[in-house]
């Protein structure tokens, strides 16, 4: 069994947490792969490492001091040093970023610090050896990870019978320099790190005990999930779950590799477990008829009226080609006989939006071309409700006993997922009472 481990930023943001990452890898020999984030925020007046660093370079091309920001990076590393014991030579670390945050170092070398300071610590105090993600995650210039390249990269520099730990977040060009990841990058990097070894598991180390079925701000206390398929989480993370990176998924899904996510405060948690079949578990144990909602607010919709515009050709590939020319992506396209509409987040178009209706106008040679604003979109997800005859006209009979109005209705063909459309106003409304009368009450299903 082997076992990667990616440690989120609160999971190594002070010394405490630092001790608790300890107890967790020395738990289980097979958590030989570490990957840590950078420090992220003790409590509310505390900083997130990678936040600062992005302030500092901020700073250094507007011309402006950054000292103080980087005393806080400073003290917070030395900080765990003195808390823990370690032997690290901090002070040569800062010295040589220094020196080249004053020779302009680009962006990417100094935001990647973080996690690279906060690797070179937990690798010392784990007594693990410490691996730059530099000299094992390779990119091509294109910006795709080399993963035959970096297996080898890695192969060659682990040694048998010890624990590695490397920094996530970034890894490097083909020239040797520096390349980030977009934010949340650790999760990427522990996703790769999986699939070039063919780990067992991959632990995702965070501060929640795994996904929860709704949003904890819209939902009290919600329900954990207890398994979800790969499928099932993109769908829900494309709708505003953020417990893991989108990308994180396509490098351990290519070899079935499972994920857990689970909490560093409360580690005896069994968390989320993300599969690519959860058949089995559901033998066992039946899931909801849903597995989660999200959803997110801020959507227009565009209406395109026209009579039996459904049998003209190419009407709508000359529509979807505007929002191409103005380079805004499209969320969903309902079609009806003499109307189809092209649903949009709000902030892509508003700086283009009477420009974008002329042009449809002109265009696709219509009746009226109309707009709807303050939508939002809300994704109801769950393999339990494949085949169940149904189940939307139980959701849409639920929401019309609420008073609310459905603006839009997007059901997949595999019908895991049905998208609706709701005012904004309505959108704290809706997921509360989906969730109380498939979740709470889903006896009465």
């Amino acid at each position: 069994m082997i076992k990667v481990v990616k440690f989120g930023g609160s999971s190594v943001a002070n010394g405490c947490q630092f001790k608790k990452v300890k107890g967790i890898v020395d738990s289980d020999p097979s958590r030989a792969f570490i990957v840590t984030s950078a420090c992220g925020k003790s409590g509310v007046e505390d900083y997130k490492v990678t936040d600062l660093l992005y302030l500092i370079h901020a700073h250094i091309k507007y011309g402006v001091p950054y000292d103080s920001l980087y005393k806080l990076i400073y003290d917070k590393y030395m900080g765990i040093k003195e808390e823990l014991n370690l032997k690290i030579d901090l002070e040569r670390e800062f010295d040589l970023i220094k020196d080249l945050i004053n020779k302009e170092v680009g962006i990417d070398y100094l935001v990647s610090r973080g996690e690279y300071l906060t690797g070179k610590c937990l690798a010392e105090y784990l007594d693990a050896d410490f691996l730059d993600a530099r000299d094992v995650i390779s990119f091509n210039y294109n910006g795709e990870v080399n993963f035959e390249r970096s297996e080898q990269l890695l192969q060659s520099k682990i040694k048998k019978g010890r624990k590695v730990v490397i920094p996530g977040f970034y890894g490097s060009l083909p020239n040797g320099a520096i390349k980030i990841m977009s934010r949340g990058g650790s999760d990427i990097t522990g996703a790769i790190i999986a699939n070039i070894i063919n780990a067992d598991v991959y632990e995702n180390w965070t501060d929640v005990s795994g996904i929860l079925i709704a949003d904890p701000r819209v939902v009290d206390n919600p329900q954990r999930i207890k398994y979800i398929t790969y499928y099932e989480l993109r769908e829900l993370s494309y709708m505003g779950a953020n417990v893991l990176h989108d990308e994180a998924i396509f490098p351990v899904k290519k070899k079935n590799i499972p994920i857990n996510i689970k909490n560093t405060n409360d580690p005896d948690n069994p968390g989320t477990m993300i599969l690519n079949d959860c058949s089995k578990h559901d033998a066992i144990d039946p899931p909801h008829f849903i597995t989660g909602i999200s959803g997110k607010k801020n959507f227009s919709v565009i209406t395109v009226n026209k009579s039996a515009v459904s049998s003209e050709v190419g009407a709508l590939r000359k529509t979807l080609q505007v929002f191409e020319d103005f380079n805004i992506s499209v969320e969903s396209t309902p079609v009806g006989v003499d109307t189809f509409s092209i649903v949009v987040a709000t902030d892509a178009i508003e700086k283009y939006v009477y420009e974008i209706m002329a042009r449809i106008k002109e265009e696709v040679k219509c009746d009226t071309v109309t707009l709807i604003d303050h939508i939002a979109l809300i994704a109801i997800v769950g393999r339990g409700m494949s085949n169940k005859p149904g189940m939307s006209g139980k959701l849409f009979a639920e929401l019309g006993l609420n008073n609310i109005n459905i603006r839009i209705i997007n059901q997949g063909a595999e019908e895991i997922d049905i998208i609706i459309g709701v005012e904004n106003r309505d959108f704290e409304k809706t997921i509360k009472c989906i969730y109380d009368r498939f979740i709470t009450r889903s006896d009465t299903v």
